[in-house]
């Protein structure tokens, strides 16, 4: 059973800074690549950010490219989330997941592509 948990969500104002974590566990994870999704309310999810366990690659939506950093601590099984000059178009729940299958770079974006994902947390950012 794997278990993706996030922390870290709150209340922020615009212009200010956050920085979301997941925590992973399971008996023998060993994710492909892990990556954030959000989803505003009346909106569809949206790919935010993910990194290839293999390569450290990362990939970015064009919303957030320069503005959030995503690492890991594979030794922890833990992906972080960077969010800096946020906006309140920013504001969603976040969502952690993590991809056991084959990862592509170029298809990092498919929510389809992950396998686990997370409850969520929530990122309010008042103007």
């Amino acid at each position: 059973q794997v278990q993706l948990v996030e922390s870290g969500g709150g209340l922020v104002h615009s212009g200010g800074s956050l920085r979301l974590s997941c925590a992973a566990s399971g008996r023998t994870f060993s994710p492909t690549a892990m990556g954030w999704f959000r989803q505003a309310p009346g909106k569809d999810r949206e790919s935010v950010a993910a990194i290839s366990s293999s390569t450290g690659n990362t990939y970015y939506a064009d919303s957030v490219k320069g503005r959030f950093t995503i690492s890991r601590d594979s030794a922890a099984n833990t992906v972080y989330l960077q969010m800096n000059s946020l906006s309140p178009e920013d504001t969603a729940v976040y969502y952690c997941a993590a991809q056991r299958s084959l990862f592509f770079g170029s298809r990092w974006f498919r929510p389809t592509n992950y396998d686990y994902w997370g409850r969520g947390t929530q990122v309010t950012v008042s103007s």
